[in-house]
């Protein structure tokens, strides 16, 4: 079935290590956009199945309940959508009331992503994150009280000045809140990022890469161990609470995006909506397609992404599935190169999968280096 995902880019304050399409909160230019939402939500409909939708940004949080209402309405005008919809709004946690949570949860939101980061106040501060670790632990709280029963907690490693020691205090953090599902990304510092000015001036730096080895192996071994299961490279989850919706970008789904800058792929073919705001309103008002850098996608292209994000994921790739859906044997053409990972022990081949350990995981841009720019022309 389809994802729908819905892109909401305001934000409260701009990080200083975002490189997402994004930009400050102005209530005039949000109750524009959400009408352009809906009106291209409206004009894209045909009454496909779709089981999720997640709202994503920006901090889609800022939004008010009713508006997030108005949108889900519009994508179950539009779509068939599931009773039992996986349905994420993401969040920080500075922009959460019990009020704004409980309104949240009546306009039909199921489940929520924190945005946390860190549970140290000095992290927080370096990555100019508005909340603090108490804000976080509040949050989540106020969340539970609001009913929701799938929380999802975001971490990041890697950050300026931070020791393995101090990331697994944020690891031991999010253990004790127990939420139903967490991500833990390495942070990545872009080129043109405030933070790498920031890090000049401060003089910080960041662990060794042997350090981020552990900080990854030892911190989803404290998650294995309070009961959590990973799925994903960067993602664990408790039994039943896999994100559905990103799920989607791992198995080689189809989704739909809506909204400035949003991704969508769909029928083999890949298609990026006006990434400026003011824009994209415009394009929208004027009856003008706001999709730009629309491309089918060739069997090789689609064959390629999906072994390499197949390959993201713990249970690896079903070879006689591919071998079904593109024709392809993929260890025939693929094996010689990989065969040294497989004999270093850090790809595993039986003969039906291809999967990662966890061990592999830390080398998986290697790895799936084998499966891109193979072409056959």
């Amino acid at each position: 079935m389809l994802g729908l995902y819905v892109h909401i880019p305001f934000c409260s304050a701009i990080c200083n290590y975002c490189n997402f399409n994004r930009g400050l909160f102005e209530a005039g230019l949000k109750e524009r956009y959400v009408a352009a939402l809906l009106t291209e939500i409206e004009r894209a409909a045909d009454g496909s199945p779709a089981n999720t939708i997640f709202f994503g940004g920006g901090t889609p949080s800022l939004l008010e309940p009713s508006e997030i209402a108005a949108v889900i309405d519009a994508c179950r005008q539009s779509w068939s959508l599931d009773e039992d919809a996986e349905i994420t709004l993401e969040a920080n946690p500075e922009t959460v009331t019990p009020e704004r949570l409980t309104g949240f949860r009546s306009a039909g939101i199921n489940r929520l992503s924190y945005g946390v980061q860190s549970f140290r106040d000095d992290e927080l501060g370096r990555l100019s994150r508005l909340h603090s670790a108490a804000r976080a632990v509040d949050a989540f709280g106020m969340a539970r009280a609001a009913g929701f029963n799938n929380i999802s907690l975001d971490l990041m490693m890697w950050l300026p000045q931070q020791t393995v020691a101090q990331w697994l205090e944020s690891v031991d953090a999010l253990i004790a809140l127990g939420p139903d599902h967490a991500s833990m990304y390495m942070l990545e510092i872009y080129p043109n990022a405030p933070l790498r000015d920031s890090m000049a001036r401060g003089r910080w730096s960041v662990a060794p890469e042997d350090d981020v080895a552990e900080m990854y192996l030892s911190g989803l071994g404290r998650m294995d161990a309070a009961g959590y299961v990973q799925y994903e490279i960067s993602n664990v989850a408790r039994p039943g609470r896999l994100s559905r919706h990103n799920l989607k970008y791992w198995t080689d789904g189809e989704w739909l995006g809506f909204g400035c800058g949003a991704h969508s792929t769909r029928v083999g073919t890949r298609w990026k909506n006006l990434s400026a705001t003011e824009e994209y309103i415009s394009a929208v008002a004027a009856g003008a397609p706001v999709a730009t850098e629309c491309r089918a996608l060739s069997a090789e292209e689609r064959l390629e992404e999906a072994l390499f994000t197949g390959l993201r994921l713990s249970a690896g790739l079903d070879l006689q599935a591919v071998r079904d859906r593109y024709g392809v044997d993929v260890w025939s053409r693929y094996g010689p190169e990989l065969r040294p990972f497989v004999d270093q022990g850090i790809l595993l081949y039986d003969g039906q999968q291809l999967r990662l350990p966890r061990a592999g995981m830390l080398l998986a841009h290697e790895i799936m280096a084998v499966f891109i720019g193979r072409t056959v022309r």
